[in-house]
């Protein structure tokens, strides 16, 4: 059985694509059959998330724990595997995930597209009862502009 024992960056850096969460000697442990091993960065030493996609880009890479003499190594896809790690991993990225706005955008300009094609409808409905003479028509449908 493993388990995530603790898992605290050392340090986050945040660009325009990714979140880099560092790790770094006793910010990170894990249980494996009820003992603990302590991340060491012997290999890889940062998790690297998008931050459009939220997902783990560097699922390739090599974690190295250790407890006494002995040294396991596991790779970011094991590490994936175990919910509480991306439980707390994206409880630490969250603060830097990109807002998703594009749909606010698309909705936002579908309702302007929508209002201005019912007006032009409404527009298009005034010039036939000016061409047919409806007064009353016509007077109904000016209130609605």
């Amino acid at each position: 059985m493993i388990s995530v024992k603790m898992l605290k960056p050392y340090y986050i850096k945040a660009d325009d694509e990714f979140v880099r969460i560092i790790l770094a000697y006793q910010y990170f442990s894990v249980s494996i059959n009820k003992h603990v091993y302590q991340f060491i960065p012997v290999e890889a030493k940062e998790i690297r998330i998008n931050r459009k996609t939220r997902r783990v880009e560097n699922v390739e890479s090599r974690f190295a724990f250790q407890k006494g003499k002995e040294i396991i190594y596991m790779t970011m896809t094991e590490l994936i595997t175990l919910p509480d790690f991306l439980t707390q991993l994206h409880h630490i990225a969250k603060p830097y995930y990109e807002e998703v706005h594009e749909m606010d955008e698309i909705a936002s300009e579908n309702r302007l597209i929508l209002e201005e094609l019912e007006k032009y409808n409404l527009k298009r409905l005034i010039d036939k009862a000016l061409d047919e003479r409806d007064e009353k028509m016509f007077r109904e449908l000016v209130k609605l502009l």
